[in-house]
C-alpha cells in the first residue's frame, strides 16, 4: 500500500508533546489570523476601487498566515520517539506562500466581483483549500 503511514515501526507517536497548550495556541493563532483578515476585507469592501486592492492582500496575508501559522505550531508539537522530525526552509516557506495565494484568490473574487450569491459561491471552495 503506497502512502500508508505505520508509526508502530519508527516509535511511539507523541500527538501532544507540549501538552494541551499547542492545540490551544494553534487556534488562536488561527482565530486570530482569521480575525484580522476579515476585518481587512470589510475595510477593502467599503471602499472605492483605487484602495481596494491593498487591503485585499493584507487580508489575504493574514488569512493565509493564520492558516499556515496554525498547522506549524501543531506540526511543532508532535513527535515520534526515536525519530528526527525536521523542515525543509525552502519548502517551509514555499507552503506559507501556497496558503497566502490561494485564500487570496477567494479574496479577490469576492473583492473584485462583490458580494453576490454567484461570487460567494465561487470563492468559498478556493478559499477553504489549503
Amino acid at each position: 500500500m503506497v502512502g500508508v503511514f505505520v508509526a508502530a515501526s519508527y516509535g511511539d507517536v507523541n500527538d501532544f508533546s507540549y501538552g494541551v497548550i499547542t492545540p490551544l495556541v494553534a487556534f488562536l493563532m488561527a482565530c486570530l489570523g482569521a480575525a484580522l483578515g476579515l476585518r481587512c476585507t470589510v475595510r477593502a469592501l467599503s471602499m472605492d476601487r483605487p484602495g481596494r486592492a491593498g487591503w485585499l492582500a493584507l487580508g489575504a496575508t493574514a488569512i493565509g498566515t493564520g492558516i499556515w501559522t496554525m498547522h506549524f505550531i501543531a506540526m511543532i508539537g508532535f513527535s515520534v520517539a526515536q525519530v528526527k522530525i525536521g523542515y525543509d526552509e525552502p519548502v517551509t516557506i514555499a507552503s506559507l506562500l501556497v496558503a497566502i495565494a490561494v485564500v487570496g484568490i477567494g479574496i479577490f473574487i469576492v473583492g473584485v466581483l462583490g458580494r453576490g450569491r454567484c461570487c460567494s459561491a465561487a470563492s468559498s471552495p478556493v478559499s477553504v483549500s489549503p
